[in-house]
């Protein structure tokens, strides 16, 4: 069985004050459940902090992104190995935010993975359609896309050291989430796609939900058999809400 598991993406929120609350905060919930895994993505800044609060704790955290590049005259970005040495478990590639705002092709976002992982950190690879796609009914086409462009620079065997976060682009931020049976419905396509290329490494993958999870949505969502937990914005940076999402995906 896949374990579930709940990774927090700040984004670029957070003060020193509130980064130590959150892991404080965040730490009884996640050994009270430890059959769920759980991690956060602060802001790049706050890594250094992130590191030493949750030296004691079953919290892993992670990047929100990493350049190609592990070291050199590329100002303002950050290398995949100075986050693997602040102790880093992930770095999130292809959010939707970064694909959009930041105009990260996919083949971009299949080098930026290829780096993440080649240094020893797990990429969580962020699919997912926008509104248009959605109502056109091109969903699955763009998912696979978005997948095949990883599959042809790294192979399919990567995706064993690997997670995947759908996010559907209309569902984030906007108040509105899929359905526990739409989201049910991509997640198996996804899988069912990589096991068109490797049945057991898509049998293995995790493959979480980064639509608006909330505590009160967490439990239907994550009960579906091809949705492995979450990829959590707002909720992520409220302590109560966030432990109920963890509360939502122990099984």
């Amino acid at each position: 069985m896949r374990q579930p598991l709940v990774m927090g993406n700040w984004k670029l929120n957070g003060t020193k004050a509130s980064v130590e609350a959150l892991i404080k905060g965040l730490a009884p919930a996640a050994a009270a459940h430890p059959s769920v895994q759980v991690a956060v993505c602060p802001p790049v800044i706050f890594l250094g902090q992130v590191e030493q609060l949750a030296a004691d704790t079953k919290i892993a955290y992670g990047a929100q992104n990493a350049d190609v590049h592990e070291a050199g005259a590329f100002t303002g970005e950050n290398s995949p190995v100075m986050l693997k040495e602040f102790g880093c478990t992930y770095s999130l590639v292809g959010h939707s935010e970064r694909r959009t705002l930041h105009a990260e092709s996919d083949d971009v976002v299949a080098a930026k993975y290829e780096a993440i992982q080649k240094v020893g950190l797990i990429p969580v690879l962020c699919i997912g359609e926008t509104l248009e796609q959605f109502e056109a009914g091109v969903t699955n086409s763009v998912v696979e896309t978005q997948l095949k462009a990883v599959i042809d620079r790294c192979g399919i065997a990567s995706f064993s050291n690997a997670v995947v976060a759908y996010e559907p682009v209309w569902a984030i931020g906007t108040g509105k989430t899929a359905t526990p049976e739409i989201a049910q419905a991509v997640h198996a396509h996804i899988r069912q796609y990589l096991a068109g290329f490797d049945a057991d490494v898509a049998a293995k993958v995790q493959i979480l939900y980064g639509g608006s999870v909330t505590g009160a949505t967490a439990a239907d969502l994550f009960g579906q058999p091809d949705i492995d937990g979450g990829l959590v914005g707002g909720a992520s940076l409220k302590v109560d809400d966030f432990s109920q999402i963890i509360a939502g995906a122990a099984k």
